[in-house]
């Protein structure tokens, strides 16, 4: 009789699969099954009113620059923290986790604090005529914060196992440094700083706590999505709370489908280098 080479198998994909269907499966088929409540004309009323699509907008441009705000800073922030020994590195380490363990509204009423047009960082830029509370800039700076831990963690363990040697090759072929980065370290980093990118815009998306403190909540200005789902909700109104949040879970979905789609793509061709 042969046995498993991994033994316990039935019980622990049981255990899996229950979890996922209780934890996330159900959830999600409720609130889909309570848009589906709607009629198509309701639905689409909801979903494309002027509000709703200027809180798509700020959501999704607020995101966007704030992943391309990471994906810089983030991968050089992981490059230093691997390559680098200097004084304070392992505090500077533990800080990029602090987005993990603050609560998202500590962090919210901190920012806020900071950036107002007297706060430490406020005073200065607004003698600039830079304001970034109550702005959709203020909106960028708070995604910022809470996602960034995403792409360091992610990238930072793919840069400390990758072979000195074969920076030192290139070197010794008289390759220069940004040619290295960018023909060597670069493609093999391709799918880990794809997987943190998403991570951190799946994120910024979904972020709540951090960002209603410091973005003023002005509709068709500095209304996030999340934000109205919620007022709908507050408003005993659960066909459009689920309407809004529908739209969030299918561009979750496309997200998902699309990083995946450049991962795979990614690995292949580093398989075929």
């Amino acid at each position: 009789m042969s046995r498993r080479v991994l033994p316990g198998l039935p019980l622990t994909l049981g255990l899996t699969l229950l979890y996922v269907a209780v934890i996330i499966a159900l959830p999600l088929a409720a609130l889909v099954f309570k848009a589906a409540s709607l009629g198509p004309a309701d639905y689409w009323r909801i979903v494309s009113s002027t509000r709703a699509v200027a809180s798509y907008r700020v959501t999704v441009l607020s995101a966007l620059g704030a992943t391309a705000f990471n994906l810089v800073f983030g991968l050089m922030l992981a490059f230093v923290l691997t390559r680098y020994r200097f004084p304070g590195r392992r505090i500077l380490d533990a800080v990029v986790d602090l987005p993990f363990a603050l609560p998202t509204a500590v962090a919210g009423i901190a920012l806020t604090t900071l950036f107002a047009s007297n706060g430490w960082f406020g005073a200065p830029l607004a003698a600039l005529g830079v304001k970034v509370a109550y702005t959709p800039l203020g909106i960028t700076v708070a995604m910022i914060f809470t996602s960034l831990p995403f792409v360091v963690r992610t990238v930072q363990p793919v840069l400390e196992d990758l072979d000195p040697a074969l920076e030192e090759a290139a070197l010794s072929l008289g390759v220069g440094e940004w040619r290295i980065f960018t023909r060597v370290l670069l493609p093999l980093l391709t799918p880990a700083l794809l997987a943190g990118v998403s991570l951190a815009f799946a994120r910024s998306l979904g972020e709540f706590g951090a960002i209603i403190f410091i973005a003023g909540n002005q509709p068709l200005s500095t209304e996030i999505t999340a934000l109205l789902a919620f007022i709908r909700l507050e408003e005993y109104d659960y066909p459009a709370t689920a309407a809004i949040a529908s739209v969030m879970l299918f561009a979750a979905f496309v997200m998902l489908a699309v990083t995946g789609i450049l991962q795979g793509r990614a690995l292949r061709y580093m398989e075929r280098s």
